[in-house]
């Protein structure tokens, strides 16, 4: 700076505002102050001096800032001035308020493009904070710019206090439709109970759940059953379940659950009867040990899955506990559960109602055939890996189907009209009969078994798959094996005052006149909730309104592989499954 001649300078220090007497006076000032204030420290002393050089400035503003403010008020005022042709000014102007003047317009132009612009750095203005400037940072109230905190306050001033609403969620999210689908096809239409939300927020919540409480049985088994549906039975929410207290326990999911998990429950409710299990992988011989063990008598005992337990086992349970045994359902027990085992039921059971076996491999006709000893048994059900003759079957019918109120035969392709003939001769008390996948029994054997029975009407009728096989000639049917148009007409006119549930899926072989005689303008049929006939190729729309029509209690009916059925008026509050279609297979009726 000393090297520069004196002219320039002046001009440097001009172009910054300062002046050299300025720079002498304060000086000189400082030293007077420093002498006067001896004894003092330096930064006592060094900011007096600031304060008065500050104060200096304010009484004495040089002319060159005077200067420097009216030149940048003859730029803004030719920036408005270019400001006035643009094209923003123009549609301003025309879009917004009379009231507004040329100059007030300019002026918020060029107020806009004077703010800083999204990711610079802006002080607050109102609790003077740095913060980095966003397209959302809300305008202070003398036209500088607000931090988030800042501006969150100034928004519920400007609102009144009110907190702004959430906006409301609209329809058909992520995974709505599927959900909604899965509702319908579980049975729930319309808005859920009360009850069914409180069982969704506990599952929503079971971690943080203690106890259920002394809840009635059919919601503990609501309970259960969305446990199992969402993996949520394990180990740590067993307990819920279980008390000491529980008479009846329901596991629908077994499958996280170990052999001691099964002792505990044992171990925990000395009270049991009734116990019921699926997918029980390690329900072992020592499990059912330990339950020989205790002072339990099931009444009614349900294992789905246990292909660890062995036939032994089975043996000493029926002779320790089977006096007490009412009920017993076993599934899927590999080769565990036999002709023997059967015998031992005959020996120990007296009291048993209920006996159902299904996906078994080594139960036989001999054990079949040893069923008919069960006298007091209520409810048949069985569904064998060998066949099975229809001799055995006709047997045992002929022994118990005086007092049979159930009776279940599923996957029987061997069984023929002799079966049907000892139903219509000895079963007088029968409400629900499923007879699958026959592949002899034929149409005039159904005639024969519904014409003139003395059983009351059937309320469930489950007749699926019984029809001709045939993979050369599948249409060709003279010989009308299965279930035709002639048994459908002698089925419905039997049962169909008081039948709830039919199901003749994929009974292909009925024709389309016989379902138009069945569900004529003068059929009615007011018990009927649920109807299955899918892959009945003769089924039309035109059927399908006078099954509506006919059926005023209808809920489902379900249509798969009926090509026929297109576009057919479904009523309120009846689920149509199986029509494809832009919101998916499941129809809810809103005519």
């Amino acid at each position: 700076m000393d090297g520069l001649p004196a002219t320039s300078r002046d001009h440097f220090l001009a172009s910054h505002n300062i002046s050299a007497r300025q720079i002498r006076d304060d000086a000189e000032l400082r030293r007077q102050q420093a002498a006067a204030q001896a004894g003092q420290n330096a930064e006592e002393a060094a900011a007096a001096a600031v304060e008065s050089t500050s104060s200096s400035l304010r009484r004495r503003p040089s002319r060159n800032a005077t200067e420097e403010e009216s030149k940048k008020k003859a730029n803004a005022k030719k920036a408005m001035e270019k400001i006035k042709n643009t094209k923003a000014f123009k549609k301003r102007k025309k879009h917004g308020d009379d009231s507004d003047s040329d100059d007030e317009i300019a002026r918020a132009i060029f107020e806009s493009a004077r703010a800083p612009m999204p990711g610079q750095m802006e002080n607050c203005d109102i609790c003077g904070k740095r913060f980095t400037v966003t397209p959302y940072s809300l305008a202070g109230p003398d036209g500088g710019l607000l931090c988030v905190p800042c501006g969150k306050e100034l928004a519920k001033e400007r609102e009144g206090g009110q907190p702004k609403k959430k906006p409301r969620r609209q329809a058909g999210g992520v995974g709505s439709r599927r959900a909604l689908q899965s509702r319908i096809l579980d049975g729930h239409v319309g808005t859920m109970s009360l009850a069914t939300l409180c069982v969704h927020t506990l599952a929503k919540n079971v971690d943080v759940a203690d106890s259920l409480g002394d809840l009635p049985d059919h919601l503990m088994d609501k309970i259960a059953r969305l446990f199992s549906k969402r993996r949520l039975l394990k180990p740590e929410t067993l307990p819920l379940f279980v008390q000491p207290t529980t008479e009846t326990l329901h596991i629908y999911d077994g499958a996280r659950l170990g052999d001691r998990d099964f002792v505990g429950i044992f171990q925990t409710a000395s009270n049991l009867r009734r116990f019921k299990v699926r997918c029980a992988i390690q329900f072992k011989d020592e499990v059912m040990d330990y339950l020989l063990s205790r002072d339990i008598a099931l009444e009614s005992f349900y294992l789905h899955g246990a292909n660890l337990l062995s036939e032994e086992k089975w043996h000493e349970y029926f002779a320790a506990k089977g006096q007490a045994l009412k009920g017993l359902q076993v599934y899927y027990t590999d080769n565990h559960f036999g002709d023997e085992s059967i015998a031992a039921i005959a020996n120990h059971c007296p009291n048993l109602l209920r006996l159902k076996v299904e996906n078994n491999q080594k139960l036989t006709s001999k054990g079949v055939e040893a069923i008919g000893e069960l006298s007091s048994l209520e409810h048949l059900g069985l569904q064998l890996q060998n066949p099975t003759s229809s001799a055995a079957i006709s047997s045992t019918v002929s022994k118990i189907g005086h007092g049979l109120k159930t009776l279940s035969l599923k996957i029987v392709p061997d069984t023929d009209d002799g079966v049907l003939r000892a139903i219509h001769e000895h079963c007088r008390s029968l409400h629900k009969l499923r007879i699958t996948d026959s592949e002899k029994m034929t149409d005039q054997g159904f005639v024969q078994l519904f014409t003139g029975w003395q059983n009351p009407p059937v309320h469930f009728l489950d007749l699926q798959k019984c029809r001709h096989i045939d993979s050369t000639r599948p249409r060709d049917n003279g010989d009308k094996v299965g279930l035709c148009g002639k048994g459908f007409k002698a089925l419905m006119t039997h049962s169909g005052p008081k039948l709830e549930h039919l199901n003749v899926h994929a009974c292909r072989h009925i024709s389309q006149e016989a379902f138009e005689e069945v569900f004529d303008d003068k059929a009615h049929y007011p018990e009927l909730k649920k109807l299955e006939i899918s892959f009945c190729e003769n089924v039309t729309d035109f059927i399908l309104g006078c099954i509506f029509r006919a059926c005023p209690r209808i809920k489902e009916v379900n249509v798969f592989g009926c090509m026929k059925v297109k576009d057919v008026r479904v009523p309120r509050g009846v689920i149509l499954v199986g029509v494809p279609n832009a919101q998916g297979i499941v129809t809810e009726g809103m005519h």
